[in-house]
């Protein structure tokens, strides 16, 4: 006989602070990460309205009313939300009416994923510039010696025994693997502003999904799941292929030899916004495209900061990849955000889609 599952005892071993509310903004219930977030009792939490726990003003109140009239799950990234108690973070909210007649709503708030990486965008943004300068010092005063050396173990190629043409073909492949990782490293350099143009999200994927299965990933099974009625987004094709190449080529170095699978989503989010460092501006971020396999999942001491330059979850890597993957998507007015799942790794990209011209023009 199976056990009956009690929804409390669920609700209180969730680690992100849950609100539920009903008409008016009535606290209902709350589990006990979010007492300790408002830094508040339940009993106390009961006794107020949302709004006289929530600032003034804060998003959370107006998604709340948008909820009330009917609409579905919202979500809103990087608000800065605080009790009186407690000091002022930024996080993520996510709000769901229940599916009964209570007209109740369920408000998860999460300080830990996608809102510390939000914290540290510019932290992010920062450590790319580095990159960029230390690209262009090493471009004027690493590789151009390089050349020179190069050059001079192959012209001492010629004239050496076979035992020392060993060690000049040496030389020469370590040079050519510094050379190569310099000119990854220029490539966190934007000398120009990002010129956008309606691309096809689906014409990326395919092409990254074809040059993995004839090149680094033909040993694994790839499964699509797209939206075809989504719209264009605005950005650069060439860059938006090789975010995905990116993250495609990393699953397929973490799945299982045999039997491994990557999965490609494209979705339709509704209400995932996202407000600007610095700015009061929230921009629409709509469109998910996961990128996810079943490998071992990234490992919990990486996460916090998978995204920054030199951090690699596999030997010998460069650790430049993802942090490129960062940077193009944040050039395209997005985010990315990665978590692992009961089986292996989940990517999620969100990004603005073009705008009907025509009902601008109304």
């Amino acid at each position: 006989m199976m056990a009956r599952i009690d929804a409390s005892a669920i609700l209180d071993t969730i680690p992100d602070p849950i609100l539920v509310a009903g008409k008016g903004g009535a606290i209902l219930r709350a589990n006990p990460a979010a007492e300790e977030f408002f830094g508040m009792g339940q009993a106390a939490l009961k006794k107020n309205r949302l709004q006289d726990i929530i600032p003034f003003g804060s998003p959370m109140l107006s998604l709340f009313e948008q909820i009330q009239y009917g609409t579905g799950a919202v979500s809103e990234y990087g608000i800065l939300l605080g009790g009186a108690r407690t000091e002022v973070k930024t996080v993520n909210i996510k709000l769901s009416p229940l599916h009964d007649d209570s007209g109740a709503v369920v408000i998860q708030i999460d300080e830990r994923s996608m809102a510390s990486k939000m914290d540290q965008s510019l932290v992010h943004r920062g450590a790319a510039r580095a990159v960029t300068g230390m690209a262009a010092v090493l471009a004027h005063e690493v590789k151009n010696p390089l050349s020179g050396i190069r050059g001079a173990a192959q012209l001492l190629e010629t004239s050496a025994s076979e035992e020392d043409r060993d060690l000049t073909r040496l030389i020469v492949d370590e040079v050519g693997r510094i050379v190569a990782l310099v000119d990854r490293m220029e490539a966190f350099s934007s000398p120009s502003p990002l010129e956008g143009e309606p691309v096809n999200i689906h014409e990326v994927l395919e092409r990254v999904r074809r040059l993995a299965e004839n090149g680094f990933a033909s040993h694994v099974k790839i499964i699509e799941n797209y939206d075809p009625s989504l719209p264009m987004i605005p950005g650069d094709k060439d860059q938006l292929i090789q975010v995905f190449l990116n993250l495609v080529k990393n699953a397929a170095e973490a799945v299982p030899a045999k039997k491994g699978e990557i999965h490609l989503n494209t979705a339709y989010r509704h209400g995932v916004r996202l407000a600007l460092p610095g700015s009061r501006e929230r921009i629409q971020l709509p469109l998910e495209v996961t990128v996810s396999d079943n490998g071992d999942g990234i490992p919990e001491d990486l996460r916090p900061n998978l995204f920054d330059p030199f951090v690699s979850t596999r030997p010998g890597g460069t650790g430049l990849g993802l942090a490129l993957v960062a940077k193009i998507v944040g050039d395209h007015g997005g985010i990315v955000e990665a978590d692992n799942m009961a089986r292996g790794a989940r990517f999620r990209v969100h990004l603005p889609v073009v705008q009907n011209r025509e009902k601008k023009k109304r």
